[in-house]
């Protein structure tokens, strides 16, 4: 970009990614944020509705329109609801821009399965074949140079750095594996529903999508990849009683005899050189507050030797590492840069 910041837009600047977009985005010295986009606030500052976004975005909201958007900029994060980016990033991506996709629309190859769990007409199939999964740690030597990114859903983001060393290495069986995983209620979006009202979910813990939950398949696609053979796993998620934070507790069957320093070493030979997993010594296990506002992933393990299983415990942040932290580090890999930059932000402890 001949040494100029590469200019970036955010459509959906209005939910709770787009926001953690624009705070993150802010400090990344190598890009401007030249457009922030709503579909029902255009024309409007975006201090309208998060004040504390007073005197640090100035600029009103724009609309969503590809071509006012390619003039604005050269990348664009779409941060929108499931079923919107399928129509909207064709358009993006003719303009010239480079899309990083946060909604979910790109991330299941198959649009028969995808239309079965999204209940939305999947994007066209060669978009689909185009788009690369951004589970950055996994494939991001695919993400380099990528015109078309797919992030991963943030159960998935969790649960998959938690399972695929061990699956890709033959330890576990891929039939045993239970993921038990429980969400902040920032996950569910700044939308208001009965759900997620503070009387019923204060002092409370919910199940939800009993077996139906959206990122089944994007688990199972990227585990059955790792294992080379198909993967069906049991997903429970459950609603929690906090603002931000995912924890997947994951079950599987050992295939042979190994000990947590096994599965240690394994996992620090794997993500050796990528900045933001971090696998815990044994007898320690990670909490979300330990990753609270960051990009990182905390990874521990427990080995019971009575029954032959062993326990995953990975936590994230789901609106960072989860969302838009992620796509950051995608850019950054997309774009030639160092995977950390403008990620390099500790948790927010206490």
């Amino acid at each position: 970009m001949s040494g100029e910041k590469v200019k970036v837009a955010i459509v959906g600047s209005t939910g709770y990614g787009g926001v953690e977009l624009i705070r993150f985005l802010l400090g990344h010295p190598l890009v401007e944020i030249t457009s922030v986009i709503s579909s029902s606030s255009s024309g409007v500052p975006i201090s309208e509705g998060f004040p504390h976004l007073t005197e640090i975005i100035v600029q009103n909201l724009d609309g969503v329109d590809p071509e006012l958007i390619a003039e604005k900029a050269d990348v664009v994060f779409t941060a929108t609801p499931s079923g919107v980016s399928g129509k909207l990033v064709p358009e993006l991506l003719n303009a010239g821009l480079k899309v990083i996709d946060l909604s979910g629309d790109f991330r299941i190859k198959d649009g028969q399965i995808y239309e079965s769990w999204y209940k939305h007409e999947a994007p066209q199939a060669d978009l689909l074949a185009q788009a690369v999964y951004g589970l950055a740690e996994i494939t991001g030597e695919q993400v380099r140079g990528a015109e078309l990114i797919s992030n991963p859903g943030c159960y998935p983001t969790a649960t998959l750095l938690g399972l695929i060393p061990a699956v890709e290495a033959g330890w576990i069986d891929p039939a045993s594996i239970i993921i038990d995983a429980k969400s902040g209620v920032s996950g569910a979006g700044r939308g208001t529903s009965l759900m997620t009202h503070y009387a019923e979910i204060n002092e409370n813990l919910k199940v939800y999508k009993m077996n139906r939950h959206q990122h089944i398949p994007e688990i199972e696609q990227v585990l059955s990849e790792a294992a080379g053979e198909n993967v069906t796993v049991t997903f429970t998620t459950h609603l929690t009683p906090m603002t931000r934070g995912i924890m997947s507790t994951m079950y599987a069957t050992l295939k042979g005899i190994c000990t947590e320093a096994d599965l240690i070493g394994l996992y620090r030979k794997r993500y050796e050189g990528r900045p933001f997993v971090r696998i815990r010594e044994a007898g320690s296990w990670p909490a979300t507050k330990e990753v609270f506002g960051s990009n990182y992933c905390d990874i521990g393990f427990a080995v019971d030797e009575r029954t032959g299983r062993v326990t995953i415990i990975s936590v994230i942040d789901n609106i960072v590492k989860g969302a838009a932290g992620q796509a950051i580090q995608n850019l950054n890999l997309a774009m030639g840069w160092e995977e950390d930059c403008g990620l390099k932000l500790s948790p927010v402890y206490p």
